[in-house]
């Protein structure tokens, strides 16, 4: 049963076009919670809220309003507990207080070996591989935290320049555009590429990068020293309670 709809003609009518009644639901679970990065999931909701059958659900442990960060009020469609089997679940960028709680982990370790398709985004990517989803697995996440992933499973790491890297059913890619592009490869697998490209017409997705300082290797030394100093302490607690997670997904 798809999710309501606001009652707005203009965007029902948008939704009845790209997704005709009766085809058979698709359930796309995003993991919300306090403190999330929304650019890390907007592109998700945005993509596959044009495709057949979805239904988004904004996951998280109750549905009580969590503050995105900064500012961004979400109200959680689902919780954990009421969650159903998804067919695609997906984690951006939360704070490390959040990724690294036993609860959170436990419900993206369930949902994620069950689900046909997953995918993280930026640091969302060392909360799959606290989940015991990344082993074995080619994978990338944001600069910054490209150095854990082997700790935690990982075969392969591939930095930020590789863009979107698909293992299987595993889409992992760096912050902000990352959402939509990994978003976009899924829609292709899962309903063909012309629905790939359609989304991708109708959301006018084309990036247009306005300084060149978006990938390190193109950005100035001074300005890549600044920013891996500014993220060093946040990165330090994601590896202590990712790669302890881990560690104890692989001995269980």
């Amino acid at each position: 049963m798809a999710l309501p709809q606001t009652d707005l003609p203009s965007l029902n009518k948008l939704r009845v076009a790209t997704s005709p009644e009766g085809v058979p639901p698709f359930r796309v679970g995003i993991l919300v919670g306090p403190g999330f990065i929304p650019m890390d999931m907007v592109g998700v909701q945005t993509v596959f809220g044009l495709l057949p059958g979805a239904e988004i659900h904004l996951v998280w442990k109750t549905t009580e309003l969590v503050e995105g960060f900064p500012s961004w009020w979400t109200k959680p469609t689902t919780a954990f507990g009421d969650c159903p089997k998804l067919d695609v679940i997906a984690v951006p960028m939360l704070p490390p207080e959040i990724q690294n709680d036993p609860e959170v982990i436990a419900f993206v370790a369930e949902q994620g070996r069950a689900a046909r398709f997953v995918i993280g985004i930026c640091n969302g990517v060392l909360l799959l591989g606290a989940a015991g989803l990344l082993k074995g697995k080619r994978a990338t996440t944001g600069h910054n935290s490209l150095s854990i992933l082997p700790q935690l499973g990982a075969s392969e790491t591939l930095n930020a320049d590789a863009g979107v890297v698909v293992d299987g059913n595993l889409f992992t890619a760096g912050p902000g555009v990352g959402s939509f592009e990994a978003a976009l490869l899924v829609a292709a697998q899962a309903f063909g590429r012309p629905a790939g490209e359609l989304a991708e017409l109708i959301i006018e997705y084309d990036p247009h990068p306005p300084f060149g300082t978006g990938k390190v290797r193109s950005a100035p030394a001074p300005l890549v020293a600044s920013f891996e100093g500014l993220m060093d302490e946040m990165i330090g607690h994601y590896r202590k309670g990712a790669v302890g997670a881990f560690a104890g997904q692989s001995a269980s």
